[in-house]
């Protein structure tokens, strides 16, 4: 199945839909979880006319099968996958791991800017695909704790179950195909290859002019 044609035809639809939803968003900021959502974010910064920026989270894998993920991490907060029951001694020690990464992450894409202030604004929070929606779920805590006006979650397609999951936590949910035969987010684009570090840079550095 082949929705998209690449990142950049998804975040321009998105950017489309989201600006026929919210036409009145003036003070607000796009937050993209890297690297994918990145190029998503572009788009939708540049169709809204509003700034980018990223929020970076992490997941941790189970301990024997680390592609499976049994908790997501951010810098303040930390969601745990209710359907595992993992040892906290080693959750302790894989999110120190994963906060160091995240900081580390963080220097390479964003140097030593502060954030922008999101308190009373819209935050419009955007990745390229919803799977579990686990880092999402971390990422939407981490905005909480700076105070916006509202939350506004965008992706091009997830699974209605994540949807579902995910509504609760924040104001409006934009998503612009829910896909019951989902087995990754890579099978909605003909073309989805890996975002390397040094396109997030650039994307943020084309942001910032």
């Amino acid at each position: 199945m082949t929705l998209f044609f690449n990142r950049e035809e998804a975040g321009q639809k998105l950017g489309q839909k989201l600006r026929q939803s919210f036409p009145k968003i003036n003070e607000g900021i796009v937050l993209a979880l890297p690297r994918g959502g990145v190029v998503i974010g572009e788009e939708i910064a540049k169709s809204l006319n509003l700034p980018l920026d990223i929020i970076v989270t992490r997941k941790i894998g189970a301990p024997q099968n680390p592609e499976y993920a049994v908790a997501a991490v951010g810098l303040h907060a930390r969601v745990i996958n209710p359907r595992e029951e993992t040892s906290p001694s080693y959750l302790e020690v894989e999110t120190k791991k994963a906060r160091q990464e995240i900081n580390r992450r963080l220097r390479a894409y964003r140097g030593n800017r502060p954030y922008h202030d999101f308190k009373g604004k819209t935050v419009i929070l955007v990745d390229d695909g919803l799977a579990t929606g686990l880092s999402m779920k971390v990422a939407i805590e981490e905005v909480k704790l700076m105070q916006p006006v509202q939350i506004i979650l965008a992706s091009p397609v997830a699974p209605p179950e994540t949807i579902s999951q995910l509504r609760p936590l924040v104001d409006r949910i934009v998503v612009l195909l829910a896909e019951n035969l989902f087995f990754a987010v890579g099978q909605f684009y003909r073309q989805f290859e890996q975002v390397e570090d040094d396109e997030v840079q650039k994307i943020l550095k084309r942001a910032r002019r």
